[in-house]
């Protein structure tokens, strides 16, 4: 009996010893591609399973005084925000509050037609995958832009092709869609989000910048390549509180960035992309059905591979297939990325880096996913 305990205690101790392995090596490896690509700090998040297995950031916080970056402080996430703004759309869908197919501009509250196409309707869905036939030619952060009456040049905001026939990412259209969330849930947008998914999911995350620590915000950077140097964004976090003391629902919904405002840890943005991954739910917390998780799941676009917020990535990881986001402001890069069949998936998110491009992805990003892959689930293949 003895001999039995012993034998366990000796495999427990040699799992454990592998596991730390693994990890050094992951690190290692990892640490490559930022010392490769110049990277200030970058937060990691690895799941398995359904669950985060592997948790660690590197680099600086804060240039200035060098300030190590750790996993419990949070990022403005840019563009993955989106799949926030869907995911609400989706429960709003299934309270039969709104449809996929309603007119945009009835939504909204003003006209939303293209001037060249002026009988054919702008639905809601093609708002959500970017098929909308709207440009951010005139700017996104206010619908004075876009609406006719506000603006003798909103024309310039629609493109040249029928609405529904062409891809053309646009942050206007989810910045609009955040107006749509207030108009018919009658909650502001940065509350509805936290109400219906960040509590539900006991996230610590939120779009309105005085409702979190400061403290915790990670310094976003800039780099550049002429000088080899970084200068601060200090935009990044501004509270923009006089626009919000004079906040007007449905209209001035810009304010808080629907389109990439989102402030989260890569921790807890890994914990909501487990929800995606299990469409719909995370450990019994329903926040959509596995019907509406599939339909943003689904590539709209062929070429973009772009669904309701949620696109599919056939070439990031060779022989891989992946759903999810990228995100690219004020010199931040974030990534969330992962497999629904086999239940894996990389949330990576850095404040800073010397950014080349390849097919449009940050070169950082395509070896950081890929160097985790490596690491931890090259078995699949």
């Amino acid at each position: 009996m003895k001999f039995k305990y012993f034998y366990a205690l000796l495999l427990i101790v040699g799992l454990s010893s592998a596991v730390q392995a693994q990890q050094e090596k992951a690190e290692a490896d990892f640490k490559s591609v930022m010392d490769k690509y110049s990277a200030v700090g970058a937060s990691v998040a690895v799941v398995k399973d359904g669950r985060i297995i592997y948790n660690h950031s590197f680099g600086l916080k804060d240039l200035e005084h060098e300030a190590p970056l750790n996993n419990q402080d949070i990022f403005r996430i840019a563009s993955i925000s989106k799949s926030f703004s869907a995911t609400a759309i989706m429960q709003l869908v299934e309270a039969g509050k709104i449809s996929l197919d309603d007119d945009f501009g009835e939504l909204v509250g003003f006209k939303v037609r293209n001037p060249k196409f002026p009988d054919q309707k702008i639905t809601l869905k093609m708002a959500l995958s970017h098929t909308s036939g709207l440009n951010d030619s005139q700017g996104y952060l206010n619908f004075d832009l876009i609406n006719p009456d506000k603006n003798p040049d909103w024309a310039k905001c629609y493109n040249d092709y029928a609405p529904g026939s062409k891809f053309d990412y646009c942050n206007l259209n989810f910045n609009m869609i955040g107006a749509v969330i207030e108009k018919i849930s009658g909650e502001r947008f940065d509350n509805y989000i936290k109400q219906h998914i960040i509590k539900p999911l006991d996230l610590y995350a939120g779009y309105c910048v005085d409702s979190l620590d400061s403290t915790r915000f990670v310094k976003l950077y800039e780099y550049h390549p002429d000088s080899k140097s970084y200068t601060l964004s200090s935009n990044a976090y501004a509270p923009r509180r006089t626009e919000i003391a004079n906040y007007v629902m449905g209209y001035t919904t810009p304010i808080f960035s629907p389109t990439g405002g989102m402030k989260i840890s890569a921790h807890d943005l890994a914990r909501y992309m487990i929800m995606h991954m299990n469409y719909g739910t995370s450990d019994g917390v329903k926040i959509i059905y596995r019907k509406s998780a599939k339909i943003m799941q689904t590539a709209l676009s062929a070429d973009e591979g772009y669904g309701l917020a949620i696109m599919t990535a056939d070439d990031l990881i060779p022989g891989v297939k992946l759903k999810g986001h990228t995100g690219s402001a004020y010199g931040l890069h974030s990534t969330m990325f992962f497999n629904p069949k086999h239940k894996f998936g990389f949330v990576i998110i850095t404040n800073g880096i010397n950014a080349t491009y390849t097919d449009g992805l940050p070169d950082f990003s395509r070896a950081a996913i890929n160097s985790l892959y490596q690491s931890f689930f090259n078995h699949l293949k």
